[in-house]
This record gives structure tokens, C-alpha cells and sequence, in this order.
């Protein structure tokens, strides 16, 4: 799987352990910055993991902040895109199992290396449950999305 990672200056420091985990596993990660733990505006960084996503070059994404927080809100802002913050191992395999999940958001300064691991393992792990309810729900979520009730 092709999963691109992106972070703002909070979440630069645990980069590198994410990008080692997804090699590990056999997936392709693809780093779309930034270069250096320099201040930087994380919106940016959001929007260079969705484009990815929405031109299909990634299948997946994790971004990576202070909280996830920010992220996750800017990530959110873009069609197609379903990010989450998770900072435990349920949520970040249940985010794809039942809401189809696409861009997984870290906290930096929550969670630590082998949590951020752990996190990871149970993302990529995880495949969409295409059950009656959860299509049923994502459907709506879409139409919410396209300005429709």
C-alpha cells in the first residue's frame, strides 16, 4: 500500500519512526515533507496528503502534529477525505473497519515512538467493513459532505 506521511514542525520529530514502520511492514511510504523540524503552517502539509490521496498516488495518509488536531481539521476540509485523530490502537483499525478511514492523524506530543508503531501496524491492518450499516452511514457522511441533507 502506498500511504503518504506529512507533518507540521510539532510532529517532524516522530516522522522518521513512522516512515521505518510502514518500510517495515512492506508498504511503500511516501514523505511529502517537510525537510527540517523548521516552523511551518500545517494546513500545507494536510493539503499535500489529501491531493495524494484524491489523485490516487497514495492509497492512504498519516499526518502528524503537536495534538493531530490540526491536521485532522484541515484534512477534513478536503472531498474524500476522512481523517481521524487516533491515539489508540482501537480507533485506528475501527476508523477503517467501520467509517472507511483514509488519513490516520497523530499527536506528536501525545503519543510516543512504539505507540506511534503500534498505531501504525493497526491502520495499515485495517480494511474497510463494506457491511449494509457502514455503507448506509458513509453514504451519508457524503452527502453531508456534498452539501446535501
Amino acid at each position: 500500500m502506498r500511504i503518504s506521511v506529512a507533518t507540521d514542525h510539532a510532529g517532524f520529530s516522530l516522522k522518521q519512526t513512522v516512515l521505518d514502520e510502514l518500510t517495515r511492514l512492506g508498504h511503500t511510504p511516501l514523505d511529502l515533507g517537510p525537510a527540517g523540524p523548521d516552523s511551518v503552517d500545517f494546513p500545507d502539509y494536510a493539503e499535500r496528503v489529501g491531493r495524494s490521496l484524491q489523485n490516487k498516488e497514495a492509497d492512504r495518509g498519516i499526518l502528524i502534529c503537536g495534538s493531530g488536531v490540526g491536521m485532522c481539521i484541515a484534512a477534513n476540509k478536503m472531498h474524500d477525505i476522512r481523517a481521524c485523530v487516533t491515539h489508540d490502537t482501537y480507533s485506528a483499525h475501527q476508523g477503517v473497519e467501520h467509517d472507511d478511514m483514509n488519513v490516520m492523524c497523530l499527536g506528536s506530543r501525545i503519543v510516543g515512538e512504539e505507540v506511534a508503531r503500534e498505531l501504525v501496524r493497526a491502520y495499515v491492518n485495517a480494511e474497510f467493513q463494506p457491511e449494509a450499516r457502514y455503507l448506509r452511514r458513509l453514504n451519508k457522511v457524503t452527502l453531508l459532505e456534498n452539501g446535501r441533507q
